[in-house]
Protein backbone atom coordinates (compact mmCIF):
# COMPACT_ATOMS: atom_id res chain seq x y z
CA UNK A 1 0.00 0.00 0.00
CA UNK A 2 1.40 3.39 -0.96
CA UNK A 3 2.15 5.96 1.72
CA UNK A 4 -0.36 8.83 1.94
CA UNK A 5 1.09 12.07 0.66
CA UNK A 6 1.41 15.15 2.78
CA UNK A 7 0.46 18.69 1.75
CA UNK A 8 3.80 19.47 0.15
CA UNK A 9 3.80 16.23 -1.84
CA UNK A 10 0.29 17.09 -3.01
CA UNK A 11 1.61 20.21 -4.68
CA UNK A 12 3.57 17.98 -7.06
CA UNK A 13 0.56 16.03 -8.30
CA UNK A 14 -0.56 16.23 -11.89
CA UNK A 15 -3.85 16.82 -13.56
CA UNK A 16 -5.31 19.29 -11.08
CA UNK A 17 -6.52 22.84 -11.37
CA UNK A 18 -8.21 25.47 -9.29
CA UNK A 19 -7.17 24.14 -5.90
CA UNK A 20 -6.59 26.53 -3.04
CA UNK A 21 -5.18 25.70 0.36
CA UNK A 22 -5.87 28.19 3.12
CA UNK A 23 -4.23 27.58 6.45
CA UNK A 24 -4.00 29.89 9.39
CA UNK A 25 -6.96 31.84 8.00
CA UNK A 26 -7.92 35.19 9.54
CA UNK A 27 -7.64 34.88 13.29
CA UNK A 28 -5.48 31.76 13.27
CA UNK A 29 -1.86 31.16 12.38
CA UNK A 30 -0.24 27.96 11.15
CA UNK A 31 1.09 26.10 14.15
CA UNK A 32 -0.94 28.10 16.68
CA UNK A 33 -2.80 25.12 18.10
CA UNK A 34 -6.15 23.39 17.78
CA UNK A 35 -7.71 26.28 15.83
CA UNK A 36 -5.36 25.79 12.88
CA UNK A 37 -7.17 24.70 9.77
CA UNK A 38 -7.07 24.83 6.01
CA UNK A 39 -9.61 24.30 3.31
CA UNK A 40 -9.42 23.15 -0.29
CA UNK A 41 -11.12 25.14 -3.04
CA UNK A 42 -11.83 23.58 -6.42
CA UNK A 43 -13.33 25.62 -9.23
CA UNK A 44 -14.77 25.30 -12.71
CA UNK A 45 -14.85 21.54 -13.12
CA UNK A 46 -17.21 21.86 -16.13
CA UNK A 47 -18.29 18.23 -15.90
CA UNK A 48 -19.89 17.27 -19.21
CA UNK A 49 -17.54 19.37 -21.32
CA UNK A 50 -16.24 17.64 -24.43
CA UNK A 51 -13.68 18.96 -26.87
CA UNK A 52 -10.05 19.31 -27.94
CA UNK A 53 -8.96 21.80 -25.24
CA UNK A 54 -8.80 18.96 -22.70
CA UNK A 55 -8.37 15.36 -23.88
CA UNK A 56 -8.66 14.33 -20.22
CA UNK A 57 -12.09 15.96 -19.78
CA UNK A 58 -13.49 12.88 -18.04
CA UNK A 59 -10.45 12.37 -15.84
CA UNK A 60 -9.41 15.66 -14.28
CA UNK A 61 -12.14 15.88 -11.64
CA UNK A 62 -11.57 12.28 -10.59
CA UNK A 63 -7.84 12.94 -10.25
CA UNK A 64 -8.59 15.93 -8.06
CA UNK A 65 -10.77 13.80 -5.79
CA UNK A 66 -8.08 11.11 -5.54
CA UNK A 67 -5.39 13.68 -4.80
CA UNK A 68 -7.35 15.34 -2.01
CA UNK A 69 -8.10 11.92 -0.54
CA UNK A 70 -4.37 11.20 -0.50
CA UNK A 71 -3.56 14.12 1.76
CA UNK A 72 -2.03 12.94 5.02
CA UNK A 73 -3.88 15.71 6.85
CA UNK A 74 -7.35 16.15 5.45
CA UNK A 75 -8.74 19.70 5.07
CA UNK A 76 -11.49 20.86 7.39
CA UNK A 77 -13.77 21.37 4.43
CA UNK A 78 -13.82 21.60 0.64
CA UNK A 79 -15.44 24.40 -1.32
CA UNK A 80 -16.48 24.11 -4.97
CA UNK A 81 -16.80 27.64 -6.34
CA UNK A 82 -19.12 27.09 -9.27
CA UNK A 83 -19.39 25.72 -12.79
CA UNK A 84 -19.56 22.22 -11.42
CA UNK A 85 -20.97 21.23 -14.80
CA UNK A 86 -20.80 22.51 -18.35
CA UNK A 87 -23.85 24.35 -19.65
CA UNK A 88 -26.60 22.62 -21.58
CA UNK A 89 -29.98 23.82 -22.82
CA UNK A 90 -31.48 20.41 -22.04
CA UNK A 91 -32.86 20.31 -18.47
CA UNK A 92 -32.67 16.52 -18.43
CA UNK A 93 -29.02 16.56 -19.43
CA UNK A 94 -28.34 19.33 -16.90
CA UNK A 95 -29.63 17.14 -14.09
CA UNK A 96 -27.73 14.15 -15.45
CA UNK A 97 -24.48 16.10 -15.32
CA UNK A 98 -25.18 17.41 -11.82
CA UNK A 99 -25.96 13.86 -10.70
CA UNK A 100 -22.75 12.49 -12.23
CA UNK A 101 -20.72 15.28 -10.64
CA UNK A 102 -22.26 14.57 -7.25
CA UNK A 103 -21.56 10.86 -7.61
CA UNK A 104 -17.87 11.49 -8.37
CA UNK A 105 -17.30 13.85 -5.44
CA UNK A 106 -19.01 11.39 -3.07
CA UNK A 107 -15.65 9.64 -3.02
CA UNK A 108 -14.08 12.55 -1.13
CA UNK A 109 -13.04 11.54 2.38
CA UNK A 110 -13.72 14.98 3.81
CA UNK A 111 -17.07 15.02 5.55
CA UNK A 112 -17.85 18.68 4.91
CA UNK A 113 -18.06 19.60 1.24
CA UNK A 114 -19.77 22.84 0.23
CA UNK A 115 -21.02 23.96 -3.15
CA UNK A 116 -22.07 27.07 -4.99
CA UNK A 117 -23.26 27.37 -8.59
CA UNK A 118 -21.62 28.93 -11.61
CA UNK A 119 -23.54 30.37 -14.52
CA UNK A 120 -23.10 27.07 -16.39
CA UNK A 121 -25.01 25.35 -13.58
CA UNK A 122 -27.69 27.90 -12.84
CA UNK A 123 -28.28 30.80 -15.24
CA UNK A 124 -30.66 28.98 -17.56
CA UNK A 125 -33.12 27.94 -14.83
CA UNK A 126 -32.39 30.43 -12.03
CA UNK A 127 -30.58 27.74 -10.08
CA UNK A 128 -33.51 25.34 -9.86
CA UNK A 129 -31.64 22.16 -10.83
CA UNK A 130 -28.62 23.10 -8.71
CA UNK A 131 -30.82 23.53 -5.64
CA UNK A 132 -32.36 20.10 -6.20
CA UNK A 133 -28.93 18.50 -5.87
CA UNK A 134 -26.95 20.84 -3.61
CA UNK A 135 -29.34 23.11 -1.73
CA UNK A 136 -29.15 26.87 -1.29
CA UNK A 137 -27.20 28.97 -3.79
CA UNK A 138 -26.22 31.55 -1.16
CA UNK A 139 -25.61 31.04 2.55
CA UNK A 140 -23.19 31.66 5.41
CA UNK A 141 -21.28 29.46 7.81
CA UNK A 142 -18.77 29.95 10.59
CA UNK A 143 -15.67 27.88 11.13
CA UNK A 144 -13.15 28.31 13.94
CA UNK A 145 -13.64 32.02 14.27
CA UNK A 146 -13.95 32.86 10.57
CA UNK A 147 -17.24 34.00 9.04
CA UNK A 148 -17.77 32.67 5.51
CA UNK A 149 -20.26 34.20 3.08
CA UNK A 150 -21.30 32.47 -0.13
CA UNK A 151 -22.79 34.90 -2.66
CA UNK A 152 -24.78 33.85 -5.73
CA UNK A 153 -24.04 36.13 -8.69
CA UNK A 154 -24.95 33.59 -11.37
CA UNK A 155 -28.55 32.36 -10.93
CA UNK A 156 -29.80 35.69 -12.22
CA UNK A 157 -29.08 35.55 -15.98
CA UNK A 158 -28.39 39.29 -15.89
CA UNK A 159 -25.21 38.55 -13.89
CA UNK A 160 -26.57 40.32 -10.81
CA UNK A 161 -26.72 39.50 -7.12
CA UNK A 162 -30.11 41.14 -6.84
CA UNK A 163 -31.73 43.43 -4.28
CA UNK A 164 -33.17 40.59 -2.20
CA UNK A 165 -29.81 38.90 -1.73
CA UNK A 166 -28.07 42.23 -1.13
CA UNK A 167 -30.57 42.89 1.64
CA UNK A 168 -29.76 39.47 3.09
CA UNK A 169 -26.05 40.31 2.92
CA UNK A 170 -26.55 43.63 4.69
CA UNK A 171 -28.50 41.95 7.49
CA UNK A 172 -25.80 39.31 7.92
CA UNK A 173 -22.98 41.84 8.02
CA UNK A 174 -24.74 43.88 10.70
CA UNK A 175 -24.20 40.92 13.01
CA UNK A 176 -20.41 40.96 12.47
CA UNK A 177 -17.87 43.02 14.36
CA UNK A 178 -15.85 45.59 12.47
CA UNK A 179 -12.68 43.50 12.82
CA UNK A 180 -14.35 40.14 12.18
CA UNK A 181 -12.41 37.84 9.86
CA UNK A 182 -14.61 37.40 6.79
CA UNK A 183 -14.09 35.24 3.72
CA UNK A 184 -16.42 35.66 0.75
CA UNK A 185 -16.89 33.10 -2.01
CA UNK A 186 -18.38 34.15 -5.34
CA UNK A 187 -18.25 32.67 -8.81
CA UNK A 188 -17.96 35.78 -10.94
CA UNK A 189 -15.66 38.60 -9.79
CA UNK A 190 -17.47 41.26 -7.78
CA UNK A 191 -15.53 44.00 -9.57
CA UNK A 192 -15.46 44.91 -13.27
CA UNK A 193 -12.54 42.84 -14.48
CA UNK A 194 -13.68 42.68 -18.12
CA UNK A 195 -17.45 43.09 -18.59
CA UNK A 196 -17.11 42.46 -22.34
CA UNK A 197 -16.44 38.81 -21.48
CA UNK A 198 -18.96 38.59 -18.64
CA UNK A 199 -16.12 38.94 -16.12
CA UNK A 200 -18.06 41.22 -13.79
CA UNK A 201 -21.13 41.40 -11.57
CA UNK A 202 -23.55 44.18 -12.49
CA UNK A 203 -24.29 45.09 -8.88
CA UNK A 204 -21.07 43.73 -7.43
CA UNK A 205 -19.97 47.23 -6.39
CA UNK A 206 -22.90 47.33 -3.98
CA UNK A 207 -21.67 44.16 -2.26
CA UNK A 208 -18.12 45.52 -2.10
CA UNK A 209 -19.40 48.76 -0.56
CA UNK A 210 -21.16 46.73 2.14
CA UNK A 211 -17.97 44.81 2.87
CA UNK A 212 -15.70 47.85 2.89
CA UNK A 213 -16.28 48.87 6.55
CA UNK A 214 -14.90 45.50 7.68
CA UNK A 215 -11.16 45.41 8.18
CA UNK A 216 -10.43 41.75 7.37
CA UNK A 217 -12.19 40.64 4.19
CA UNK A 218 -10.86 38.32 1.50
CA UNK A 219 -12.77 37.25 -1.61
CA UNK A 220 -12.11 33.99 -3.49
CA UNK A 221 -13.75 33.42 -6.85
CA UNK A 222 -13.49 31.36 -10.05
CA UNK A 223 -15.07 31.87 -13.47
CA UNK A 224 -12.02 33.29 -15.30
CA UNK A 225 -9.96 30.05 -15.25
CA UNK A 226 -6.68 31.73 -14.37
CA UNK A 227 -4.74 33.28 -11.53
CA UNK A 228 -5.67 36.91 -10.95
CA UNK A 229 -5.33 39.26 -7.99
CA UNK A 230 -7.11 42.56 -7.47
CA UNK A 231 -7.63 45.05 -4.67
CA UNK A 232 -10.72 47.15 -3.99
CA UNK A 233 -9.43 49.34 -1.22
CA UNK A 234 -8.17 46.96 1.47
CA UNK A 235 -10.22 44.00 0.16
CA UNK A 236 -8.22 41.41 -1.77
CA UNK A 237 -9.86 39.38 -4.54
CA UNK A 238 -8.15 36.18 -5.73
CA UNK A 239 -9.24 34.10 -8.74
CA UNK A 240 -8.64 30.35 -8.89
CA UNK A 241 -7.52 28.46 -11.96
CA UNK A 242 -10.01 25.98 -13.39
CA UNK A 243 -10.07 22.20 -13.57
CA UNK A 244 -11.05 21.87 -17.22
CA UNK A 245 -9.33 24.45 -19.44
CA UNK A 246 -7.53 27.81 -19.13
CA UNK A 247 -8.89 31.02 -20.61
CA UNK A 248 -6.92 33.94 -22.08
CA UNK A 249 -6.11 37.05 -20.11
CA UNK A 250 -8.71 39.78 -20.30
CA UNK A 251 -8.61 41.58 -23.63
CA UNK A 252 -5.56 39.71 -24.94
CA UNK A 253 -7.50 37.54 -27.38
CA UNK A 254 -10.40 38.18 -29.81
CA UNK A 255 -12.68 36.00 -27.69
CA UNK A 256 -12.61 34.20 -24.36
CA UNK A 257 -12.36 30.80 -26.06
CA UNK A 258 -10.42 28.11 -24.14
CA UNK A 259 -6.72 28.08 -24.82
CA UNK A 260 -5.56 25.09 -26.87
CA UNK A 261 -4.09 22.01 -25.25
CA UNK A 262 -0.33 21.83 -25.64
CA UNK A 263 0.81 18.17 -25.88
CA UNK A 264 4.36 19.26 -25.06
CA UNK A 265 3.13 20.91 -21.85
CA UNK A 266 0.03 18.99 -20.77
CA UNK A 267 -2.17 20.75 -18.22
CA UNK A 268 -0.49 24.08 -18.97
CA UNK A 269 -2.66 26.86 -17.56
CA UNK A 270 -4.23 24.59 -14.97
CA UNK A 271 -2.83 24.80 -11.49
CA UNK A 272 -3.34 25.16 -7.79
CA UNK A 273 -2.10 27.38 -5.02
CA UNK A 274 -1.45 27.49 -1.34
CA UNK A 275 -2.82 30.44 0.62
CA UNK A 276 -1.59 31.24 4.10
CA UNK A 277 -3.56 34.09 5.66
CA UNK A 278 -2.58 35.87 8.86
CA UNK A 279 -5.17 38.25 10.25
CA UNK A 280 -2.82 39.72 12.84
CA UNK A 281 -0.47 40.79 10.07
CA UNK A 282 -3.38 41.62 7.74
CA UNK A 283 -1.59 39.58 5.11
CA UNK A 284 -2.43 36.75 2.73
CA UNK A 285 0.51 34.78 1.37
CA UNK A 286 -0.31 32.98 -1.86
CA UNK A 287 1.98 30.57 -3.65
CA UNK A 288 0.98 29.31 -7.10
CA UNK A 289 2.22 25.98 -8.44
CA UNK A 290 2.11 24.76 -12.04
CA UNK A 291 0.55 21.43 -12.84
CA UNK A 292 3.18 18.75 -13.49
CA UNK A 293 2.36 15.58 -15.35
CA UNK A 294 2.65 12.51 -13.14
Amino acid sequence: MSKPIDRRDFLKLAGLGGVVFASGLPGVTLGAGQDDFYFVQLSDAHWGFEGPPNPDAKGTLKKAVAAVNSLERQPDFIMFTGDLTHTTDNPVERRKRLSEFKEIVKDLKVKTVRYMPGEHDASLDNGKAFQEFFGATHYTFDHKGVHFIVLDNVSDPRASIGDEQLGWLAADLKQQKNDAPIVVFTHRPLFDLYPQWDWATKDGAKAVDMLMPYKNVTVFYGHIHQEHHHMTGHIAHHAAKGLMFPLPEAGKAPTRAPLPWDPAQPYKGLGFREVDADTKAADNKITEFPVVKA
